[in-house]
């Protein structure tokens, strides 16, 4: 499957489920509980993600026992703020990589001239994982 973009400023995770679940960003913005207000001010919680994915999906914090469930193809890693991603960013698992929903992001700030990509590294620090059951 494609990358799926963001189309928000705090929108990484609603671009994660689209590509877990194979629709558009559009769609599973619908599937979010005030989606389009905190994709656009204040972003998302881990419950929000496992809210609209239903019980097909957990999520922990990543401790070194529990760290290679982040390789789980389908698993959506929060990585934690830093400089170079100040409100954390998130992170879907594809068999080529990771799933970058805003990778220009922070060359490039204006979420209009967004891109998605794969990388093969994660950009940060896992800090929790959303992973299938």
């Amino acid at each position: 499957m494609k990358p799926v973009v963001q189309k928000h400023p705090f929108g990484c995770a609603i671009a994660c489920v689209a590509h877990v679940l194979g629709i558009r960003y559009d769609n599973a913005l619908t599937l979010f509980r005030n989606g389009s207000r905190k994709a656009k001010n204040e972003g998302f919680y881990c419950r929000d993600i496992i809210k609209t994915l239903g019980n097909s999906y957990y999520y922990f914090y990543v401790k070194d026992r529990k760290r290679k469930l982040i390789y789980r193809e389908g698993t959506i890693v929060y990585i934690r703020k830093s400089k170079k991603h100040p409100a954390g960013h998130y992170l879907a698992k594809t068999p080529d990589g990771w799933m970058d929903p805003w990778i220009n992001f922070p060359e490039n700030k204006d979420i209009r001239d967004a891109k998605a990509g794969i990388r093969k590294r994660l950009p940060g620090k896992a800090m929790y994982t959303i992973t299938p059951k």
